[in-house]
């Protein structure tokens, strides 16, 4: 019978490849090549960057895509290949966190939490001026001015001062943010103004330009997303610009950066934190529920390459995502001659509500930090939002 036929051939060896100890095989290999990087070793470098394509080709999700961002700025580094502003095109990165935007909800926890300390640094102001460090696509906004209408007794008179890097194009690109939100003001009957600033760094930006009315007459909040970890390449540029601050008498000043730290002097140490960093923005971006070829997701990952790519590949001034720890900033600001200002458990709550609306939202985690919000995805903090104010009585200070 052909069954007995069948039965009676010899079985042929049967190779089982463990998927988890290959993982561990493909992080110590990248460790490894990261490691002979920095000692200069690029011989034994492109030995073992020749061995991570394949063992991240036996993994799957996000751990494949992780090694291969990675993998990828590694070769940048042992075949010096450089391409112009393949990490900084402002006008691309936008269109690219827009996408992220959509698809998980970093960004919208640090819109969500600063908004809510902002409205309240605002509860009885009758005009109200944000000055926001990083305008962009405007996105954060919106919210905020639909807040405002809705405020007891009438909304305050709204002014924003929007910050931008110069377009590749020249176009006018916060303007053209500026007017949309006028529109949606003007339709929900808010009074609005708006004007923008282009700026290379916001160490260019003085106090002086922003035409600030006294604080009795206009309450001021300074708003920062993901931006000031890019002035920390020279130390006396986030000094300045926490000077300014200061120079702007603010009422609030809210704060989101990354909760890492890839901004030590010792590429290994950075790379080896960066890969456990963003291998958990990954896994979070396969919990969100899309699935190739979904635009969002594939954008989202590639948002998340760039910047790993300049974490790892580039050094000196070219070298801007030099991100650092909440207890860094805290340390940053307290010399400074700055307070913080507590983020109250009204907006955790709500924070923690937003999150179920996300798929994947049982892996989020917010988490109080003495006064601060972080969000993170299981165990691991990944952005962090807090709030500060100038120090009561600091003499640096300008005189009312």
């Amino acid at each position: 019978m052909a069954v007995s036929g069948t039965l009676s051939e010899p079985t042929r060896p049967v190779v089982l490849i463990d998927s988890q100890e290959t993982g561990v095989h493909l992080v110590h290999t990248l460790l490894a090549c990261a490691e002979a990087i920095q000692q200069e070793n690029l011989k034994f470098a492109d030995a073992l960057f020749k061995l991570i394509g394949p063992l991240a080709s036996s993994q799957a999700g996000a751990m494949r895509k992780v090694a291969r961002y990675f993998a990828e700025a590694l070769a940048r580094r042992i075949y010096k290949i450089f391409p112009q502003d393949y990490c900084l095109d402002s006008s691309y990165s936008d269109t690219l966190e827009m996408h992220f935007y959509e698809t998980c909800p970093y960004i919208k926890f640090a819109h969500f939490t600063a908004n809510q300390a902002i409205l309240e640094a605002f509860a009885n102001a009758s005009r109200v001026h944000v000055i926001d460090f990083g305008l962009k696509q405007g996105m954060q906004w919106p919210a905020l001015i639909q807040a405002l209408a809705l405020r007891p007794g009438g909304p305050p008179a709204f002014r924003l001062t929007g910050i931008g890097p110069p377009q590749p194009d020249n176009t006018d690109a916060l303007q053209q943010v500026g007017w949309k939100l006028a529109q949606l003001a003007q339709t929900i009957g808010v009074k609005f103004e708006f004007r923008g600033f282009v700026a290379n760094s916001l160490a260019d930006l003085e106090a002086e330009i922003l035409d600030l009315r006294p604080p009795e007459v206009e309450a001021v909040a300074v708003n920062s997303v993901f931006e000031l970890h890019r002035l920390l390449d020279r130390p006396g540029d986030i000094d300045k610009v926490l000077g300014s601050i200061k120079a702007m008498r603010p009422k609030i000043v809210t704060i989101v950066e990354q909760e890492a730290n890839h901004n030590g002097p010792v590429f290994l140490d950075r790379f080896n934190e960066a890969l456990h960093y963003y291998s958990s923005l990954f896994d979070s971006l396969e919990g969100s529920g899309l699935t190739p070829p979904s635009q969002d997701l594939v954008m989202s990952e590639l948002y998340l390459g760039r910047q790993i790519c300049n974490v790892v590949a580039y050094e000196g001034a070219d070298r801007v995502e030099r991100h650092e720890t909440l207890a860094q900033w805290r340390t940053r600001f307290g010399s400074a001659g700055f307070d913080p200002v507590h983020l109250g458990s009204n907006a955790f709550k709500q924070a923690s509500m937003l999150l179920a609306l996300f798929a994947g939202g049982d892996g989020y985690r917010v988490e109080e930090n003495n006064g601060c919000l972080m969000l993170g995805w299981h165990t691991r903090p990944l952005i962090a939002t807090s709030a500060w104010r100038p120090a009561a009585g600091d003499s640096q200070l300008p005189s009312q």
